[in-house]
């Protein structure tokens, strides 16, 4: 009996240190603006805890709203922070109103985000953002931001799985399956692309394509999600 003390010991050890370890994160949710702003609404998530991670986290998230707000080549980009994008967003349709003074279209721009799946291993994050540039439709967006919950860091898609051609065959039969009743010709039905976007849900993998994303003319979203019990084995990272 003596002998089963120090096990135990061990054991309580090494449950205290994982917890040690282990990152806890938060997240609220903010609203970003800047002075004499009519047009642009930021909400989106803040991480907070550890400060390494959180700092990787919420600078990535503010890249991806940077770069919605961008007017014309990405390449160009100026602001470092949302609020810098946000007044040159104004400042551009000031300049358009000047040089276009009989136009009526308003500008707008509006970006929200939202926790889609956090886990002990991986967080996804949804950004959706509407941009009207005074054209007769805005442009909708949807982005799948998926970061590691130890580091922070961003993970690319390709690195969600550990074999991705055999998801690639189960999605091939789901974007099947929800196409069929759309209104959608593909150019080559034997080349099947993995969606851009990417995010783990409480109810599986989502895959999302945006507007002009399969096909060169406007279609609706299309999305659909794969239960974790059917690719399970084929993810880097638990659902748990």
């Amino acid at each position: 009996m003596p002998l089963k003390k120090p096990f135990i010991f061990i054991c309580t050890f090494f449950i205290f240190m994982a917890c040690k370890n282990e990152i806890k994160l938060t997240f609220s949710e903010v609203n970003i603006s800047a002075s004499n702003n009519k047009l642009v609404e930021v909400n989106i998530p803040n991480a907070i805890g550890n400060e390494d991670v959180v700092n990787r986290i919420n600078a990535t998230i503010s890249k991806n709203v940077i770069a919605s707000l961008q007017i014309g080549d990405l390449d160009n980009m100026t602001s470092k922070t949302i609020e810098e994008s946000i007044t040159t967003f104004n400042k551009e349709f000031q300049m358009f109103k000047t040089d276009f003074p009989e136009s009526m279209q308003p500008w707008e721009a509006q970006i929200d985000g939202e926790i889609i799946f956090q886990s002990l291993e991986i967080i996804s994050i949804a950004l959706t953002s509407y941009v009207n540039t005074g054209g007769v439709h805005g442009t909708l967006n949807i982005s799948f931001l998926n970061f590691e919950t130890q580091t922070g860091h961003l993970i690319p898609n390709d690195k969600l799985f550990k074999d991705i051609e055999s998801f690639k065959k189960t999605a091939k039969i789901y974007f099947d399956k929800t196409i069929e009743d759309k209104d959608i010709v593909l150019e080559n039905t034997n080349i099947f692309k993995l969606a851009s976007n990417i995010a783990y849900s409480d109810t599986g993998i989502v895959l999302l394509y945006n507007t002009n994303e399969i096909i060169p003319y406007p279609t609706d979203i299309i999305e659909f999600t794969i239960p974790f019990n059917e690719v399970g084995p084929l993810l880097n990272f638990d659902s748990f």
